[in-house]
């Protein structure tokens, strides 16, 4: 059940490369930069310009770092690795983001595509599995312009699409048929919570409506014959202190919406960082307790879903009691 032959798996993006698509979309995606509305933030400058709002990124990407990442799920790390590629500044200002050089501070350097192909080359060629896209809601055009050029030099790895899901309808219908897995992170069902954490009340209806939209693309998660992801979703949820990030009701719609074979990391690595010091976040400056992570895991299967990533769940009962 779920499983694919490895020898019978071919990225998605190869047909659409073949077929002349992909230079169509690169042509779509980087006219869309010159009024962007690529993300819910609807900024409306001209990125082609240089210019920027929130995302703080201009006409090219700005990496932080690529490597061959150990610590993602099972499925994803294998025993080689998978090929994260992080990319800096965001589109969400959340205040305990545990990236918060690369997101807020903007660490890295400036990419160009040919630079952007080559280390997914080089990833590929260290043997990762997969090349996996961090935080990429805002790059989407810079993606896609350097996709063709790794084709051509030999890119053969499934694609991951690593994301908060605050990304908008016009970005997942570029990436149809490019990404292989999407791996959204649903962060928060109240527009409270998202406003005062993330500075986005429109978080929650927007992670609904791509989430929906990546299940349409992608379906179920399906893993060869080694454990390891071909295609299919992920969703990954942040497990917060008091329970502000509404698991039981993100549980319940992913089951409802999506269906019980759903694949979920319900993760408890939260631990106090950036900003959530300041006085005003007095609530959240806290580690989760190991009862509120069970209380997590149970809402996931009261709901019905079964698919719960389980190394990650050993590990963290592990961490926390």
């Amino acid at each position: 059940m779920f499983r694919l032959k490895r020898s019978e798996f071919q990225p998605a993006y190869l047909r659409l490369h073949e077929s002349g698509e992909l230079a169509r979309r690169v042509e779509r995606a980087l006219a869309a930069l010159a009024d962007c509305t690529l993300c819910p933030r609807d900024c409306h400058v001209n990125r082609l310009a240089d210019k920027f709002a929130v995302c703080k990124t201009g006409r090219y990407a700005v990496v932080g770092s690529h490597f061959a990442h150990f610590g993602e799920e099972d499925c994803l790390r294998g025993r080689k690795g998978s090929g994260t590629i992080f990319f800096s500044w965001c589109n969400l200002r959340c205040v305990f983001c545990q990236n918060y050089d690369i997101s807020w501070e903007g660490g890295g350097q400036g990419v160009r595509p040919e630079e952007l192909a080559a280390m997914m080359l080089r990833l590929q060629g260290q043997g990762c599995h997969n090349i996996n896209f961090v935080t990429p809601e805002h790059v989407v055009p810079q993606i896609l312009e350097a996709l063709p050029l790794a084709i051509e030099g030999g890119l053969r790895l499934p694609l991951v699409y690593n994301t908060s899901a605050y990304d908008s309808l016009e970005s997942m219908e570029l990436m149809d048929g490019v990404v292989d897995i999407y791996m959204p992170d649903f962060k928060f069902w109240d527009r409270e919570m998202a406003r005062q954490y993330s500075k986005a009340p429109n978080y929650p209806e927007a992670a609904r409506r791509v989430i929906k939209a990546m299940h349409q693309q992608v379906g179920d998660l399906f893993l060869d014959e080694n454990s390891l992801a071909l295609r299919g979703l992920i969703i990954r949820h942040l497990v917060m202190p008091g329970g502000i990030g509404g698991t039981g009701e993100i549980m319940e719609w992913v089951a409802r919406e999506l269906g019980r074979n759903t694949y979920v990391n319900v993760m408890a690595q939260y631990y106090p960082a950036g900003k959530v010091s300041d006085k005003e976040y007095v609530a959240i400056n806290r580690h989760i307790t190991g009862d509120e992570f069970q209380e997590a895991l149970a809402a996931a299967r009261a709901a019905g879903l079964w698919r719960l990533d389980a190394r990650s769940a050993a590990r963290s009962v592990f961490q926390l009691t």
